[in-house]
């Protein structure tokens, strides 16, 4: 099983590669305001998972500048995930409000419909 695991793995990780969304463009401004939103965001994430996959490709599509955080290879990242969001799962976005609240959405489709309305984005057709 950690054979067909692995291989599986390096497929999902070759097939991002190949095939990841270029991103929209945006005058210099508009681009500037966007980054500072989405600088309170942080996706917590396996670089080989199809669900945080969709998701990066999202944020790509979009050209939303959101940190990501591999928490399969970052202990601290994984120690993060389970203190704030109560879950080693992911994708798992963590939102920082301006009052200082914070928000871990789990689910890669509720984090793409936050995405999009937050940010008023076209939906992915």
């Amino acid at each position: 099983m950690t054979v067909v695991r692995w291989i599986l793995g390096r497929i999902i990780l070759l097939v991002d590669f190949l095939f990841s969304p270029k991103g929209i463009k945006r005058n210099a401004q508009s681009q500037s305001e966007l980054d500072k939103q989405t600088a309170k965001l942080s996706l917590y994430q396996y670089a080989a998972c199809p669900f945080c996959v969709k998701v990066r490709w999202a944020m790509q599509r979009n050209s939303l500048k959101v940190e990501t955080k591999d928490a399969k290879r970052n202990p601290q990242y994984a120690k993060e995930l389970v203190t704030g969001g109560g879950n080693l799962k992911v994708p798992c976005l963590k939102i920082e409000e301006y009052d200082g609240s914070e928000t871990w959405m789990y689910e890669s489709s509720d984090i793409i419909a936050y995405l999009e309305q937050r940010f008023e984005l076209a939906p992915a057709s």
